[in-house]
């Protein structure tokens, strides 16, 4: 790493938006990387700031951290990513934002009919659960009538 380019933890801290510890964790899991000075201060390849913004961005499309570091691990870790490279993982992320889109719009429309008819009344609810029949499906830990894409675990 050429010394003249390097950030320290709260440079990149401010720069990026993320808390030191953040980065930390980040580095533990292999999705970025530090130099460490004599006295092992962590330093930082200016370029991280990008395998930060990726982060970012990846973690508001929905990306777990599992999702996240295997696309990171087709980005160039030392040099800055092309056209294509943004390409090929852009096609991933669309298919991912469709797919959230579409969920998102099936659990609006099943509120719509019934939390938008202002009776209060689960009666007639599409997603009522009488005698807790989602205890019994399988795989639908949480709540198991939204759409699987929003059932995910939380990061």
């Amino acid at each position: 790493m050429d010394t003249t380019d390097v950030l320290t933890v709260s440079e990149v801290a401010d720069r990026s938006g993320f808390a030191a510890s953040a980065l930390r964790y980040y580095e533990r899991e292999g999705l970025i990387e530090a130099s460490r000075t004599s006295g092992g201060q962590r330093r930082y390849a200016r370029s991280v700031l990008r395998r930060l913004a990726f982060i970012r961005a990846a973690g508001n499309v929905g990306l777990t951290l599992d999702e996240i570091r295997r696309e990171l691990s087709n980005l160039p870790a030392n040099r800055t990513p092309t056209k294509s490279d943004w390409h090929r993982i852009s096609a991933h992320w669309r298919t991912r934002l469709d797919e959230q889109v579409a969920a998102l719009e099936a659990l609006r429309d099943k509120l719509d009919s019934c939390i938008g008819c202002g009776c209060l009344s689960l009666k007639q609810c599409g997603i009522s659960n009488p005698s807790d029949r989602a205890a019994s499906t399988p795989d639908a830990p949480g709540a198991a009538y939204l759409p699987p894409l929003l059932r995910r675990q939380p990061r």
